[in-house]
């Protein structure tokens, strides 16, 4: 039998001389951590803001995230949770989604019957900061006139009524600014210290959008305040009849609107009443949709109604939204010789339109063609004021 030889010493002095690798190896480990942290703040912040001053915003559409960006600036890292080519109506609440509202500072929504889905996911992320009612909770429809309210008794019969009005508010770049507005009154609750620089950027933000819709002759003449409110209210090209220094001041229209001029008057036909703000600020008349009522699939009997409708009204063109069936506008198409042009609803929806700007220059261009029409020259009509890094134009 083998012998064991046995340590004389004391219990206590052996366990100790075994537990001294482990208290090593805990001061390496800690100081591993120590040094990892230290270094991820060094790399952190070696931009010009720190990591723990930048605020995390996300926003219910791609729009707003765009917006919200050329206010916050460097201020803020954005995230968006439906994409520009989804439905709107219908966002699926997947757990990836709730996870991104889970540390956010400022929760961006439209605020009326839209975004229904959302709730779900605001109550899977349990974050107290952005709650309804909450000070990160932000609702963009605040402020404006909203079209196409109900008028009669509310019944499902009517199909996906939405009971405050129409709440494709984005589809108008004057609605924006008001949007614009809201974010900012957002971010300065949340973040008081930098409030200055939220409204440098936003006011920047809304003069960019004036000079894109009215060109800069009369936003320099007029304001862009005045130019709003009449073309909200419907007699602004009343008004740029009127002389002024001997010459009719429509010829001194640019931007959008001016790019826009080739159709304005003319009818469409329309899938769905997403349309509603671009075609009031752009003069196109909507005289009928493919679907018989809001969120009812067009059936065959409609169909036949729209075709007979735009073979007597000579309609050439139809406004559908990517993210619709394609099978009913390509049969009318096809019944009729209409264009059918399908548009993204969102930023994003095509690669080519990046951001707000870039997403009216694309719906602008598009129907045109659907019509036609000859393009404008690259850049002429664009002002491109960036914020934060001058005024120039392309």
């Amino acid at each position: 039998m083998r012998h064991i030889r046995e340590d004389a010493r004391p219990l206590r002095a052996r366990v100790e001389e075994r537990s001294l690798p482990m208290k090593s190896f805990r001061r390496i480990a800690a100081l591993t951590v120590s040094t990892f942290m230290a270094s991820s703040t060094a790399v952190a912040g070696s931009d010009d803001v720190p990591v723990k001053d930048v605020l995390k915003v996300v926003t219910t559409f791609s729009d707003y995230a765009s917006i919200t960006q050329e206010i916050g600036g460097e201020k803020v890292t954005v995230e968006h949770l439906s994409y520009g080519d989804q439905d709107p109506h219908f966002v699926p609440p997947k757990p990836s989604l709730a996870l991104k509202l889970k540390d956010a500072d400022l929760f961006v929504t439209t605020g009326l019957d839209l975004e229904m889905w959302a709730t779900t996911l605001l109550d899977k992320a349990r974050n107290k900061k952005i709650m309804d009612g909450a000070v990160g909770y932000v609702t963009v429809y605040t402020g404006i006139e909203l079209l196409q309210k109900p008028t009669t008794a509310l019944s499902r019969t009517e199909g996906d009524i939405h009971i405050y009005g129409n709440p494709h508010i984005q589809t108008s770049p004057l609605n924006w600014k008001t949007i614009s507005e809201n974010i900012l009154i957002g971010l300065k609750k949340v973040d008081p210290e930098n409030a200055a620089y939220y409204e440098e950027r936003q006011k920047a933000f809304a003069d960019k959008v004036d000079r894109a819709m009215f060109g800069d002759d009369l936003v320099d003449l007029l304001g862009g305040q005045t130019l709003t409110q009449l073309l909200q209210g419907g007699t602004l090209f009343d008004f740029l009849e009127r002389e002024f220094e001997g010459e009719v001041l429509v010829n001194r229209l640019g931007g959008w609107l001016e790019e826009a001029l080739p159709f304005r008057g003319k009818k469409v036909i329309a899938y769905h009443k997403n349309w509603a703000y671009f075609v009031r600020d752009f003069g196109l008349e909507v005289i009928d949709y493919i679907e018989p009522k809001p969120g009812i699939p067009p059936s065959a009997r409609h169909v036949k109604e729209v075709v007979e409708k735009i073979k007597a009204q000579g309609i050439e063109l139809m406004l559908v939204a990517t993210y619709f069936e394609k099978n009913s506008p390509r049969m009318i198409e096809q019944r009729t010789g209409i264009k059918a042009v399908f548009l993204p609803i969102s930023v994003g929806g095509v690669p080519e339109a990046s951001d707000n700007f870039e997403l009216v220059d694309y719906w602008i261009a598009h129907i045109k063609e659907g019509f036609g029409m000859e393009p404008a020259e690259k850049g002429r009509h664009r002002y491109r004021h960036r914020t934060g890094q001058g005024t120039s134009k392309e």
